[in-house]
């Protein structure tokens, strides 16, 4: 399996990438199908190898990201000690994934910790970019329910109206 250089596997030796590729299971799911919900045991790390996965938090299906890029990755709860997963996985389109084992694949990170290292930086990488993304959406919705009043400097905020 071949994934651009930008991937969770950059500056990795050709070896390990291998021993990890081992492990992984090829799956296919179809449009609907739901990989996982908030509170599933964490017992799996994915690799989306073709489709789109929207993460959701919360009953209503608020979205937090949507994985649609071949190579990226989700599915982390299973490999830092989270006994649950934070968000529900759903299937946008037909989608391809490669599903690894998270107790296998920490013991590989484990048993070389040079790439091991380079691995969880690569995900935390990944991990705060999306955790920007969800700064800026959150940014934009607050501004979209505060305005300013005019003449009396109060800020005006859906709270504030509704009491």
């Amino acid at each position: 399996m071949y994934f651009k250089q930008g991937d969770i596997f950059w500056g990795m030796n050709k070896e390990f990438v291998g021993e990890i590729m081992n492990l992984a299971v090829t799956e296919f799911y179809n449009q609907g199908d739901m990989l996982f919900r908030t509170g599933d045991p964490a017992n799996h790390f994915y690799i989306m190898t073709r489709g789109q996965i929207k993460l959701s938090i919360d009953d209503a299906g608020s979205v937090v990201y949507i994985v649609n890029k071949a190579g990226e990755a989700f599915g982390w709860s299973s490999l830092i000690g989270r006994e649950a997963y934070s968000a529900t996985a759903e299937c946008l389109s037909s989608t391809n994934l490669l599903k690894l084992d998270g107790e296998k694949l920490q013991a590989v990170l484990e048993k070389n910790s040079d790439n091991g290292l380079i691995f969880f930086k690569r995900l935390s990488m990944i991990l705060g970019k999306r955790l920007l993304q969800s700064y800026k959406m959150i940014s934009s919705a607050t501004r979209a329910e505060t305005s300013v009043s005019f003449g009396t400097g109060q800020v005006l905020t859906s709270e504030t109206i509704e009491a």
